[in-house]
Formats: C-alpha cells, structure tokens, sequence
C-alpha cells in the first residue's frame, strides 16, 4: 500500500475486495503479464482465477448472483487490475458493459437468462458498436437488421469487437427501420450468444480473425460478419426496437469511468516503475533520483497521478448517487488518458536506453497507453461532450 492514489469513506467490504484483487494482481498478473504479452496469449488462467474471485460478477445485482456493488468499487478493481495488465482489464470491462446494458435495460426474461451465467463467468461479455467505415460517427451505421416475421435477417459487418473471439455473449448495435427521421431511432441493439473462437459461429454469423495490433495484446480484437444472419425478436436489448443507441451510450458512458480507471492503473505502474529505477540507476556518483532534473519528473508525475485518480473516483460516485455524470465522465476519461499517456513516457525517458528493450516492463506499457487516447471515445469527443455539456450548464439568457 502506498500513498497514492488512496479512496477515502471506502467500505469493509470495498476495502476487503480492492486487497484481494491486489495481491491476486502482485502474485498472478504482474509476474506473467511480460511473457504473455509479448507471446500475444490469451490469459485464460488469470481470467479464470479473476472468475474464482466473483469480479465477472462484481456489479450484477445479488438476486441474479452477483456481488451488487457499485460503480466506484469496479472501477478501482479495473485500476488495480490495469497496473497489472491492462489487457486483463479489458477482458473485464467488455463483459461489464454487457452485464450492464442488461440489467439496465433487459427484459425480465433477458436478465434471467443472462445475468447469472454472466454473473460466475460462465457467459463473457463483448460489443460493438464500430465498423470498418465509421469510427465516432455512430449516425453512419450500415449494418442493417430486417424484420421477417418474428425474426431479423442481418447483413453487414462489425469490426474493433475486444474479447470478441473468447466472449459467448455479444452486444451488436445495427440499423433498423422504426420509420423515426432520427438515425439515432433506427438502431437497435441485438443479444447473440454464441462458442468461443474463430470462423463461423452461427449459420451467418462470423468471426473472421484476430486484429494484429502494436500494443493491447493478450486479449483478442476481432471483426465480426453478417450474411443473412437470422435472430429472433426476443434477443432485441430491452424487447422494443430503436432503442439501441441510447442503451449503448449508457454503456459506453459507465465504460468511460473504465478506461479512465484503467488509465489510472497503467500510470500508476509506470510511476512505480520509474521510482523504483530511478532510486537503483546511478550516474556521476548518486543515484539518478537525486538529480533535480528526475526528482521533479518524479514529482509531476506522481501529481498526475492523484489528480486522474480522483477525477476517476468523483466521476464514479456521481453515478452511483443517480446524479447525471456525462461531463464528467468525459473530464475523467480525458485527463486520466492523457496523463497515462504522458507519465509512461516520462517512465521510460528516466529509463533511459533500457526502456527501448523488451526486458523492462516499461516498453509494453509505452505500447499499450495510446489505446486509452481512443478507446471509448478519443479525447476530441470528450472534449466536445465536455463543451456541450458545460455550454448548457452555462447558458447565457438573452
């Protein structure tokens, strides 16, 4: 336990969680993490041993056999998890964007279904709502579902799906004809549960492959194909129809307080990092962290640090107190993005030549930040949801 990033007015029971998940982290991620990373495989032992914890269940609500906790207390688990790996973190965070989608918007028979499996770990979480022609424009979706009876036939395809190729439950947004003049009316979210792994799925429905990525590695990143693919009416999010972009803004906007929290987790390794070496390399006579030039890098990053982290937590707690949390999710993402891009690259200018290799732990973490630029939403879109929602806020009457 360190300084740092600290949460005050923590329960037992929080308190009790974040201590597990650490040591689990300490002993079972950051030992591995190097080696699999770079082998680009799939942590299937430490997901099951995240599962053996109950963290696939953390947030779903007790009577469907889930832990019921909060926002705030996930996203901690989500920044202890990331200083480990943050590739880890993302296999959590797809299927709690999925466990929450459903539980906020499911139909009772959906969140039967579902939320129990996805609740042990039985069931993992993937979505999408990106495809190969569109990034932020969520507008331009061409993905279409057709209604035929009580089924839909779909055509098109999804790309940027992590955990899709492990994931046995996905949440697809796609466009369909509610006759609304609003594209933003005529999506719909769709449930498909389906085997891990590659090729075709379903009659219809496929996996194509793995997306070679520079960093985020371990976990899988795919595509995702629609030839005629039918699914019933009953496996639409919620039971009706054109409701699908506001359920997934929901999500993504819970999801921001996640990328925010894992960003806070890779700065803190960086950090961590950083100190460590700075206090064991020396030059001309003294460790290197008695020069002023590394001690003050030292202390901005550390500041960078609290500061992400608290911004992270006040975004949580705004949310679990049912209060709109939009522009401040967005603020959190934001800040906590970008200073986790900036504090590992402080890391890795005090580490000198050594952080260029593949031995030191900082190389993969100067991989894996820029992720957190874009993930959820690049830091241009927060920053527009940040103005629009402060230009409202701040209106000038006339």
């Amino acid at each position: 336990m360190t300084r740092l990033a600290q949460t005050a007015d923590l329960t037992d029971v929080q308190t009790q969680i974040l201590s597990t998940v650490r040591d689990f982290v300490d002993a079972e991620i950051i030992p591995r993490a190097q080696e699999l990373e770079h082998g680009d495989v799939y942590p299937t032992e430490i997901v099951e041993g995240l599962a053996e914890l109950g963290i696939f269940g953390l947030t779903i609500p007790e009577e469907f056999g889930g832990l019921g906790e909060s926002l705030l207390t996930y996203a901690l688990v989500a920044e202890e998890i990331a200083r480990g790996w943050m590739s880890v973190s993302g296999v959590i965070n797809t299927h709690f964007i999925v466990a929450h989608l459903i539980t906020q918007h499911g139909t009772p028979d959906q969140q039967a279904e579902y939320l129990p499996r996805l609740a042990t770990g039985d069931l993992r979480g993937a979505f999408s709502m990106s495809e190969p022609e569109l990034g932020s424009d969520v507008a331009a979706i061409r993905t279409k579902a057709t209604r035929d009876g009580d089924e839909y036939v779909v055509n098109g395809s999804k790309m940027w799906l992590t955990n899709g190729e492990n994931a046995t439950l996905v949440a697809f947004l796609v466009k369909t004809d509610e006759g609304s003049d609003s594209p933003y009316r005529n999506m719909t979210t769709f449930l498909v549960e389906k085997t891990p792994g590659l090729g075709e799925r379903l009659p219809g429905f496929s996996i194509p492959g793995r997306i070679d990525k520079m960093g985020y590695k371990g976990i899988d990143t795919t595509d995702a194909s629609f030839d005629g693919f039918r699914i019933g009416a009953d496996k639409v999010l919620g039971g009706q129809p054109g409701r699908g972009f506001y359920q997934m803004m929901d999500g993504v906007e819970v999801g921001r307080v996640n990328v925010a929290a894992r960003g806070c987790g890779v700065a803190i390794r960086a950090f961590e990092l950083a100190i460590s070496y700075a206090q064991q390399r020396e030059t001309f006579g003294k460790p290197i962290a008695q020069h002023q030039a590394i001690a003050f890098k030292l202390a901005e990053m550390a500041t960078k640090v609290e500061a992400a982290h608290t911004m992270m937590v006040r975004a949580a707690r705004l949310k679990d107190s049912g209060a709109r949390f939009d522009v401040e999710a967005g603020m959190a993402k934001l800040l906590a993005s970008e200073f986790a891009s900036e504090v590992t690259q402080e890391s890795f200018r005090i580490h000198g030549g050594y952080g260029y290799s593949k031995e030191y732990e900082i190389e993969r973490l100067m991989r894996e930040a820029p992720f957190l630029l874009i993930g959820e939403g690049t830091s241009e879109i927060q920053k527009t949801i940040i103005s629009r929602g402060l230009l409202k806020e701040y209106a000038v009457k006339r």
